[in-house]
């Protein structure tokens, strides 16, 4: 299969649009849709459900976009290692990054202090780091669960407040801090247990302390999908603000939650084991960042 298929199938899947997918590639429109169409004739299964206006992914595309940002991972990876090794680079750190400025901030840390160590960093959903982490090809995954298999281990960093993400038109604007039963009022759309970030467990177990039904809509792969799904107002979101503040979409907005809010613990993910030094050196600047002030 052409590789190229593939990058473009994960821009149309992640911007759901067929004119933002193409101006992400730099390419015109018409290519795009054939390749879409392409694709799915030659794996024989429907990729995007096509039925409203809305372009949206069927389970069978969720689950080949997963595995597209792992083939494109590898591949990414063995480029990057090959120019290193050009470059005379020695030692290396592989690590599977959420969209937080915390994590901006070790990894920032780190180059400065150890400017010969090599550093690739990857976006991936956390099932996927899972997967990496188990067949060595990840040294360190972060994630918003610690529901992970024999041989790895997942231990709390730090915690943050959980927010709830709503369409830029919403009743729930009213409030400068949102009332959790008057939230739980609206459609939710919450990423698959299997996906993302790996927080629907977590986020799942404190909306259901509250003793409200869940309204779920939707189960999507990624917080990227959930976000435009929630700003094209299928149903609100909830998410950790300082990782959706970095998308900076003006199609949704961020409201704290009143009260003391829920609290979501990120994990660190590695092999079981006694790490490398450089494991080591990088575990401790996120103990440090983790300190309290």
């Amino acid at each position: 299969m052409d590789f190229r298929l593939l990058r473009y199938f994960i821009a149309v899947a992640e911007e759901l649009h067929l004119a933002r997918a193409a101006e992400r590639l730099g390419i015109e429109q018409s290519p795009v849709s054939r390749a879409m169409r392409d694709l799915e004739s030659q794996l024989g299964v429907q990729l995007f459900d096509r039925s409203t206006r809305l372009t949206r992914l069927t389970w069978a595309g969720q689950v080949f976009l997963g595995e597209c940002r792992r083939v494109q991972a590898t591949v990414e990876q063995a480029v990057k290692s090959a120019k290193a090794a050009a470059q005379g680079c020695q030692g290396h750190l592989r690590i599977a990054s959420l969209a937080q400025p915390r994590i901006a901030t070790l990894l920032a840390r780190s180059r400065e202090d150890e400017p010969e160590l090599e550093i690739r960093v990857f976006e991936l959903p956390f099932a996927q780091q899972l997967k990496m982490l188990h067949n060595d090809l990840l040294d360190i995954g972060f994630g918003l669960s610690n529901a992970v298999h024999d041989g790895l281990v997942a231990e709390p960093v730090w915690t943050d407040p959980l927010s709830v993400i709503v369409p830029a038109r919403h009743p729930l604007l009213a409030h400068v801090q949102v009332p959790l039963a008057e939230a739980l009022k609206f459609p939710l759309v919450l990423c698959h247990p299997e996906s993302g970030s790996g927080c629907r467990h977590q986020i799942q177990a404190l909306l259901q302390d509250a003793g409200t039904p869940l309204k779920l809509v939707d189960e999507v792969t990624s917080l990227g999908v959930m976000l435009t799904l929630v700003g094209a107002g299928y149903g609100i979101g909830f998410s950790i603000a300082s990782q959706v503040q970095t998308l900076q979409r003006p199609d949704i907005s961020i409201r704290p939650l009143a009260g003391i809010p829920p609290m979501l613990s990120p994990y660190l993910l590695r092999r079981h084991g006694e790490p490398s030094e450089p494991m080591k050196r990088f575990i401790e600047r996120v103990k440090d960042e983790a300190a309290p002030v």
